[in-house]
């Protein structure tokens, strides 16, 4: 593939519109991912012919992440506050969603990734207190790093959803290093946060044929199974992860040798 031939497959750019929820559908595993930046007026996530649905989660289940200012989700009529970074998770069966702003000046910029669920489990509201917090990698090697996980198994449950995000520390530049695949499952990945002017070269692709895409702030990335997925960016910067498939034990992974 050229470059904008793998860019057109791969990637998805500009999602994030002021007053507007956007959506792309992935035959990754079927994952859908919707973005919303409400202003003035609540943003509602609903079904239809794209979904073969009456209504979105009908047969699906989500985890938001709130990459803006703090912002609500209302579920079935029970409203949650997002503050910056943090997480809900949607259960299957939900009838109506929307989201909504504090402020129409300084909106919310929720990012929504969802995967189909055979199984019901409680929408749920997490902090950044209440993820589990895992430190990796070092200054040294420029991978200094730490993970949050919010929906995975002893955390927030769910039908086979996992989603988090990473924060790498300042003079760190290596995300998911050594850079693995997990055959049994697929990764979407948003950077957010970013350097001013900042880029990421994300890494995809078989070990043994990798390629890379430079991306910039707030741009999605799909991971297939068999694909690789690992970057290195112009300064320090978050990625929220998201994966869906056959088991979600987080370690699950078949490493790449990095000779």
């Amino acid at each position: 593939m050229t470059t904008d031939e793998q860019r057109a497959h791969f990637l998805r750019e500009g999602l994030f519109v002021v007053g507007k929820l956007n959506a792309v559908y992935s035959d990754v595993d079927r994952a859908v991912v919707v973005t919303a930046v409400p202003t003035a007026r609540a943003l509602e996530l609903k079904g239809g012919k794209e979904m073969a649905c009456a209504f979105f989660h009908e047969r699906r289940e989500s985890g938001v992440i709130n990459l803006g200012a703090e912002g609500k989700v209302t579920v079935d009529g029970k409203r949650y506050t997002l503050a910056p970074r943090e997480c809900l998770y949607i259960g299957r069966g939900a009838k109506k969603v929307s989201f909504a702003s504090r402020s129409a000046k300084s909106p919310a910029q929720f990012y929504l990734v969802s995967y189909p669920a055979h199984a019901v489990y409680p929408t749920a509201h997490a902090t950044l207190a209440q993820a589990n917090r895992v430190a990796l990698g070092s200054q040294k090697d420029a991978n200094a790093r730490v993970i949050y996980q919010f929906i995975r198994p002893g955390r927030v449950a769910s039908c086979q959803l996992v989603m988090g995000f990473t924060e790498l520390q300042e003079g760190s530049v290596w995300n998911t290093y050594p850079p693995h695949t997990h055959d049994r499952r697929t990764e979407v990945y948003c950077y957010f946060d970013l350097p001013e002017g900042g880029r990421v070269v994300h890494l995809y692709g078989e070990p043994s044929e990798t390629r890379h895409l430079v991306l910039k702030e707030k741009d999605v990335v799909f991971s297939p199974a068999w694909s690789i997925h690992s970057g290195v960016g112009t300064g320090a910067y978050r990625f929220v992860w998201a994966m869906g498939g056959e088991n979600q034990v987080f370690e699950d992974m078949d490493p790449a040798a990095i000779r």
